[in-house]
């Protein structure tokens, strides 16, 4: 991850109006679902925006994804209402599922599952 200063904050700039339209929902595409900006990326050329989302209370997460892609323009264009003023171009979204949660869990999970035995006490002493 060798992103330069002028990427990380173009990145942090969309992360933050992107929760912002998210949770504020205008479209009203996410009913009950509690979607979140986990993190963006961005090319080197500002021109493409890789957002990963965290979604909560949601069975299907691809199907949501596939929602959302769906209103890709509208939700860019919000950006763009944003972001307009301090930026030339505003950058093509791409939407990917944020799995880094989910996978901290089943890691939790199989820390729980292992059979460790408690240390000998005895053995220190000596």
């Amino acid at each position: 991850m060798n992103e330069s200063k002028r990427q990380q904050k173009f990145s942090k700039l969309i992360q933050r109006d992107l929760s912002d339209i998210f949770q504020k929902d205008k479209m009203g595409i996410f009913a009950n679902t509690f979607v979140t900006v986990a993190d963006v990326t961005i090319s080197p050329d500002l021109s493409i925006a890789k957002v990963y989302l965290s979604m909560l209370m949601v069975k299907d997460k691809e199907s949501m994804l596939d929602k959302i892609g769906q209103h890709k323009s509208e939700i860019r264009r919000d950006l763009g209402n944003k972001i307009g003023k301090q930026v030339r171009i505003v950058p093509q979204l791409n939407f990917y599922i944020d799995e880094v949660e989910e996978k901290a869990q089943k890691i939790d999970k199989l820390i729980d599952d292992l059979n460790i035995p408690p240390e000998d006490k005895e053995g220190e002493n000596e």
